[in-house]
């Protein structure tokens, strides 16, 4: 997770009471959820947050600012997450596993900044490097399907491409339902989505 550098000259202040930087940043992914980021300007989030508009640009540089920090949250993690599985011990296949599970749990964790990352087109230049991170994500997961059927622990029928986008497509399907005060916590959906992906649904005798 990507946190608001204290040190920063433009964000050392602590803002008003209830609205620190975090809070803000929170506030400003909420509504770009709600509105979408080109609808939201710094004056509809000041409005929100009962704040002026230079009590924002105190502790942020700019709107674009605001996204580039949120989508950083979104990706950071999981960035961290794909890189240590890709150069990691162990065989590709559990590697790969691992790696589809705790997605689940990173997502779960920043659900409000990955749905605005998936939200997101590449209309401006923060955009366009967010997609290009999400691009090397894919390539990478592809990398460690190809590896896991190298050797012999999946099939070779299926383009390893593809079945990178399936499976992180799996993972992002979350935003649209998951709800953490809902039914299922974050480790049974994990554990279901990985058999699932695996294992498929046809029952063992």
């Amino acid at each position: 997770m990507t946190a608001v550098d204290p040190t920063s000259p433009a964000r050392r202040g602590r803002g008003r009471p209830g609205y620190d930087q975090a809070a803000v940043l929170r506030a400003a992914v909420e509504l770009f959820n709600r509105k979408g980021y080109d609808a939201t300007s710094i004056g509809d989030l000041a409005k929100e947050l009962g704040v002026t508009k230079p009590a924002i640009y105190h502790h942020f540089d700019s709107k674009e600012d605001l996204l580039r920090l949120a989508l950083d949250d979104a990706l950071d993690e999981l960035t961290t997450l794909v890189s240590n599985a890709s150069r990691g011990n162990g065989t590709a296949y559990a590697r790969l596993r691992d790696v589809v599970h705790r997605s689940v749990e990173v997502l779960v964790a920043h659900q409000p900044s990955v749905t605005l990352l998936l939200r997101i087109r590449g209309n401006t230049a923060v955009e366009q490097e967010a997609l290009e991170r999400r691009r090397w994500l894919d390539d990478r997961l592809a990398a460690l399907v190809r590896e896991a059927i190298a050797e012999g622990a999946l099939r070779d029928d299926v383009p390893p491409d593809l079945v990178s986008r399936l499976l992180f497509g799996m993972v992002n399907s979350l935003v649209e339902w998951y709800r953490a005060a809902g039914t299922y916590d974050a480790a049974t959906v994990a554990d279901a989505l990985v058999t699932i992906a695996f294992e498929g649904l046809t029952r063992r005798a």
